[in-house]
């Protein structure tokens, strides 16, 4: 899937204030790339810890459990480099390490609502169902004062953070001047009242002091490198964002200034899909693939460029060469199962959707393809626990035990999807409880 499906898809309805998410498998994949370096300098297991991009405009970055970094969509399009990426990867990932995280969501437990910070660490995969327009994902509901309270961190933890966070990208090679360029973005924040700031500013309180002190701390450990491998993976993430967040025509103004020639013509095959010009996007995305033949995830962007314009069996054919590529990839797993439904192929879709769920149990558009999978090949209680466990994911618990309840009574006792029903039923009660 490319980030065609993440941003244009509809917002859905929040069940409190609450964030969404964006999923791309392109920029997912750079962000591990990006990440991977400071999360093992940081002692943490690369594979463990996902990087994912919340659908805010705003300055912000935050961890809400110890396997997820969150980061504003709004930042990323800000910074101007990998390294000053990195350096935020670094500082959040230096929370987890630090146990500053272990610490809050001991605290936080009794703060927790059904759909709230356990919906948070349940559902950071999941991402909404959609029109192929507006841009969204899932809403995480949660209630902001529980959340503002696990997130924000006292000025002694921000401190320890910036120290551990030096180390880290000193230990990766990674220039740490990275992390001033991202300070100097919040500069002046302070004098601003709390509704004027950025969010990242309410949860990372930033003193004159612990900014010299981070100066100093860069000053005194100089050197590393700006990878330009990492460098690439920034550039093209930056460029897609901007790409599907901006106007299509501010984006063909500016795309041949992009980094490479590749993203140049993956931001245009965007900025022209948006306008409806599918033959100037296919023109473009298929340039892009001339200079990168191989690369899956501009496979992905041209399969969903081809779906989204009606042209099913064509989508199939792209999305199945991108999966073959990038065979344990669950969002483009997600997109050749939506296309083979939208080809009329059930069967085939529910062999490839069942494998994207494998691989990502909590995105909520998969569960609700294969909801219409298993309906149209005959099996009524899968579709009815698939959809259940999608409304869980959503906090929408009393709609998640309807479907549960008709699940049990069609599924074979004891079996493991008649378990999976009985653990939403348990959910539900359980978000009843705290009403």
């Amino acid at each position: 899937m490319s980030i065609l499906i993440v941003l244009s898809l509809s917002f859905a309805a929040p069940v409190r204030a609450g964030i969404s998410l964006l999923r791309d498998a392109d920029i997912e994949y750079g962000l591990r790339k990006i990440a991977a370096p400071v999360l093992q300098a940081a002692g943490l297991n690369s594979s463990q810890i996902r990087i994912v991009v919340v659908n805010d405009s705003g300055l912000n970055a935050f961890v809400a459990d110890t396997r997820h970094i969150f980061i504003n969509y709004g930042l990323i399009m800000r910074l101007d480099s990998a390294a000053a990426l990195q350096a935020v990867i670094a500082h959040e990932a230096a929370h987890i390490a630090n146990g500053h995280i272990t610490r809050r969501l001991g605290n936080a437990r009794t703060a927790r609502t059904a759909a709230g910070i356990g919906m948070i660490l349940a559902a950071a995969a999941g991402a909404a169902t959609g029109d192929g327009r507006a841009a969204g994902a899932i809403a995480l509901g949660s209630q902001s004062s529980a959340l503002r309270s696990l997130l924000s961190h006292t000025r002694a933890e921000e401190s320890a953070a910036d120290i551990s966070s030096v180390r880290y990208l000193k230990r990766a090679g990674i220039d740490p001047s990275g992390a001033v360029d991202v300070q100097d973005l919040f500069r002046g924040q302070e004098s601003l009242a709390a509704t004027r700031q950025d969010p990242y500013m309410r949860t990372h309180p930033l003193s004159r002091d612990r900014l010299r002190a981070l100066k100093g701390l860069v000053a005194a450990n100089p050197g590393g490198k700006r990878d330009p491998s990492a460098q690439y993976w920034f550039a093209r993430m930056r460029g897609k964002l901007t790409a599907f967040k901006r106007a299509p025509s501010w984006t063909l103004r500016r795309a041949k200034s992009s980094a490479t020639q590749d993203i140049a013509l993956m931001r245009q095959a965007v900025a022209h899909h948006r306008d409806s010009n599918i033959k100037k996007a296919v023109r473009a995305i298929d340039g892009a693939l001339a200079l990168r033949p191989t690369d899956p995830y501009l496979m992905e962007l041209k399969g969903q460029i081809l779906l989204e314009s009606r042209k099913f069996e064509q989508a199939v054919a792209v999305y199945r060469q991108a999966a073959k590529r990038a065979p344990r990839e669950p969002l483009i797993l997600g997109g050749l199962g939506r296309s083979l439904l939208a080809a009329g192929r059930p069967k085939e879709a529910l062999k490839a959707l069942e494998a994207a769920r494998g691989r990502d149990f909590s995105d909520a558009r998969i569960l609700r393809d294969l909801s219409v999978a298993y309906a149209k090949t005959g099996n009524p209680a899968m579709a009815s626990l698939a959809t259940a466990e999608r409304y869980a994911l959503q906090g929408r618990f009393k709609d998640a035990e309807i479907h549960a309840k008709r699940a049990v009574d069609r599924l074979p006792r004891g079996s493991s999807p008649w378990q999976r029903a009985q653990d939403v039923l348990h959910a539900s009660k359980q978000a009843k409880r705290k009403r």
